[in-house]
């Protein structure tokens, strides 16, 4: 650890395109905050755990003794996890205060880091108030708590962006894919937020680049795509890249209705 970061510090994240993108990073204040807002969940439903057990101890009472233990430790620990595990990065307290988990390379954030990451809580939470994790958050470069260390994550902020001028990128081109519209859901399921926007940004910047990284760039994006969803061979036909990642551009940002 080293001083105390900056409250402005950012995350850079280097994708093998070479494109850089930034988030910046919660700091221990924001988190702090978002922590005490899943408290308060826990606590709901912990009393209505209670309410439960207590039903049950009236039946068994070995039976709702053991659950009422189980059901603690596995609040405790398996919150956090279950959340941000369905909800991209998120629980209750990180959704209300703008935040979410990701992986500190910019890669899908995998369950063992999200498991690891929520189970060193127990180490964080020494000796009381979360001072291990509040100290490891204030004085490291990335505001990593000890199970985002030893899990690889950080906690970013979730930026809010205008919609980007999609119209003005793609120029009204043809797009083959939209005669499959089913396809066009199910790329629009599998590709990941970061992945829409890198697109989109090579296209807009693809004039600012020499043609061999940009041929390669577009080569290596179509094949990502091509990877996601099969589209029958009518419509890939006689498309480059760049086409073909044109259209998924416009198939992932097209409002919906449009035809």
């Amino acid at each position: 650890m080293s001083t105390p970061r900056s409250t402005t510090a950012v995350l850079h994240v280097s994708t093998p395109e070479g494109v850089t993108f930034s988030l910046p990073l919660a700091g221990p204040v924001t988190r702090g905050v978002g922590y005490f807002v899943d408290f308060a969940v826990m606590m709901v439903i912990t009393k209505l755990l209670t309410i439960a057990m207590g039903l049950i101890t009236l039946v068994a009472t070995d039976l709702g003794a053991a659950g009422q233990v189980l059901s603690q430790f596995l609040l405790s620990f398996g919150y956090g996890s279950v959340c941000e595990l369905l909800f991209n990065g998120q629980t209750v307290g990180k959704r209300v205060m703008g935040i979410r988990v990701m992986d500190e390379r910019g890669l899908r954030l995998r369950p063992s880091q999200v498991i690891i990451r929520n189970l060193l809580r127990i180490v964080d939470m020494l000796p009381m108030f979360y001072a291990v994790g509040g100290l490891f958050c204030l004085f490291s470069r990335r505001s990593q708590r000890v199970g985002d260390l030893a899990a690889g994550t950080v906690v970013v902020r979730t930026v809010k962006t205008t919609p980007p001028d999609v119209e003005g990128v793609l120029g009204g081109k043809y797009n083959s894919f939209r005669q499959y519209p089913h396809l066009e859901a199910r790329l629009r399921q599998k590709v990941t937020p970061d992945e829409a926007q890198l697109a989109l940004a090579a296209l807009v910047r693809r004039e600012e680049l020499e043609t061999e990284p940009v041929v390669k760039l577009f080569g290596e994006m179509a094949t990502r795509f091509r990877s996601k969803v099969k589209f029958p061979d009518e419509a890939e036909f006689g498309l480059s890249d760049e086409q073909y990642v044109r259209n998924v551009v416009d198939t992932l940002y097209r409002r919906a209705g449009k035809v």
